[in-house]
C-alpha cells in the first residue's frame, strides 16, 4: 500500500509559478512510477507529467517547456514545478503512483488527495 500526501498549490496570477509536492509512504526501492494529473469539473482527468523509477520523464504537450517533474528518492517525494502559469492551468491536481509505468495514462493505482491550483488573469 502506498499513501500519497500532497502539499503546495494555491492561487497565483498569470505568468507566476507554483510548486506541488507529493510525499509517498514508500516508493523508491520498489521501483514505482509517479505522475501528476489534473481535472476540471465537467472534464476528464488529463495527464500532466510522469516520471519512471529510472528517471525517464513524460510531459503533456500543453505543459512542455513550462512544467518540470522531478523526484527525490532520498525523501520519497515527487515534485511538479509549474512556471509561466496561465488561467487554463486552473484545476485540481493529483499525484499518482504505480509499479507499472503508465506514463500519462490515467491508470495509476494510488492517488493523492488533490490540491487546487487557481491562476487568475
Amino acid at each position: 500500500q502506498v499513501q500519497l500526501v500532497q502539499s503546495g498549490g494555491g492561487s497565483v496570477q498569470a505568468g507566476g509559478s507554483l510548486r506541488l509536492s507529493c510525499a509517498a509512504s514508500k516508493y523508491s526501492r520498489s521501483g514505482y512510477s509517479m505522475a501528476w494529473f489534473r481535472q476540471v469539473p465537467g472534464k476528464e482527468r488529463e495527464g500532466v507529467a510522469a516520471i519512471d523509477s529510472d528517471g525517464r520523464s513524460y510531459y503533456a504537450d500543453f505543459v512542455k517547456g513550462r512544467f518540470t517533474i522531478s523526484r527525490d528518492n532520498a525523501v520519497n517525494t515527487l515534485y511538479l514545478q509549474m512556471d509561466s502559469l496561465n488561467p487554463e492551468d486552473t484545476a485540481m491536481y493529483y499525484c499518482a503512483a504505480d509499479r507499472i509505468a503508465w506514463a500519462l495514462l490515467p491508470r495509476y493505482t494510488y492517488r493523492g488527495q488533490g490540491t487546487q491550483v487557481t491562476v487568475s488573469s
